[in-house]
C-alpha cells in the first residue's frame, strides 16, 4: 500500500537503481538505458526542433510532464540554438505532478541539465499554473488529459506524446484524446512518440495526422512521427 502525501494524493513513484518508476502504472518515467538520449532522439529530433526554431515556431505541448526531462532537454536546446528573442511556450498536461524534490532527484543524474533542472525546481508550482523559466513560459495543466486537452484553447506546433506505455496506461492514448491533440495542433504540427502500438497509430490517423515510422531508441525498434495535414496558409498560433 502507498501512503497519502501532504496533498492527500497517493504517493505515486518508487526508485529502482536511481530511476523513478510509477507505482500506478508499474512503468519507468524514462528509459533505463539513457532517458536523456531517448528524449533527444524521440522528441527533439522526432519533432524536428531545429526546423521549428528556424521557422520561428514557439509552441510545444506535452502529454505527461513526469520528471520534466523533456522540458529541461528542450529548454537546454532552445537556449543553445534559438535566437535570444525567440520565446518558448511549453504547455504540459499532467495528472500526477511530482514534488520539486522528486524532480530534483530524478534529473540530478544528468549534469549537463543542472542549470535547467535548478531553474525548474526553483520555479516549480505543483498545483499548476504558469512558470517563467528563462526564455520559456511553462504552463502546467493538472488533471485528466482526457478532459484538459479538449478544454485547452491553444494550438501547438509540436506535441510530445509521452504517457506511460499504452498497455499500462491506455487512457492516455484513447481516440478522443488523440482527436483533441489533433484539434489543438497548428497546421503542419508534428507529434512524436516512442510508441508504435496499433491503437496509437489508428488514433493519430483518425485525428488527421500522417504517420512516419522511424528507428526507435535503444531496444525499441521503431517510433512514430505524425504530421498534421496543412489545409492552407498557417493560421496564427495561440499560446494560452
Amino acid at each position: 500500500m502507498t501512503a497519502p502525501d501532504s496533498q492527500g494524493q497517493r504517493l505515486h513513484l518508487r526508485w529502482e537503481n536511481g530511476v523513478p518508476v510509477s507505482y500506478q502504472f508499474d512503468d519507468p518515467y524514462y528509459s533505463r538505458e539513457n532517458g536523456l538520449e531517448e528524449t533527444r532522439h524521440v522528441f527533439l529530433e522526432g519533432c524536428r526542433l531545429p526546423t521549428m526554431i528556424e521557422s520561428g515556431q514557439t509552441s510545444i505541448a506535452e502529454l505527461g510532464f513526469g520528471t520534466g526531462l523533456n522540458f529541461c532537454s528542450t529548454l537546454a536546446f532552445w537556449q543553445q540554438y534559438a535566437p535570444p528573442d525567440l520565446p518558448l511556450h511549453y504547455t504540459a498536461f499532467e495528472l500526477y505532478p511530482m514534488q520539486a524534490e522528486e524532480i530534483d532527484r530524478a534529473l540530478g543524474v544528468w549534469p549537463e541539465l543542472d542549470i535547467q533542472r535548478a531553474a525548474l525546481v526553483s520555479a516549480w508550482r505543483r498545483e499548476g499554473g504558469v512558470m517563467q523559466i528563462g526564455p520559456a513560459r511553462l504552463t502546467l495543466i493538472v488533471g485528466d488529459a482526457r478532459h484538459t486537452v479538449a478544454a485547452w484553447q491553444g494550438k501547438a506546433n509540436a506535441w510530445y506524446l509521452d504517457g506511460f506505455a499504452p498497455s499500462r496506461n491506455p487512457e492516455m492514448w484513447e481516440p478522443d484524446l488523440l482527436k483533441a491533440v489533433g484539434q489543438n495542433s497548428a497546421p503542419g504540427a508534428i507529434a512524436a512518440t516512442y510508441s508504435v502500438a496499433g491503437a496509437v497509430r489508428q488514433g493519430l490517423q483518425a485525428a488527421g495526422f500522417t504517420l512516419e515510422r522511424l528507428p526507435g531508441y535503444g531496444r525499441k525498434r521503431e517510433m512514430l512521427r505524425a504530421v498534421k495535414a496543412n489545409p492552407g496558409p498557417e493560421s496564427p498560433v495561440s499560446h494560452q
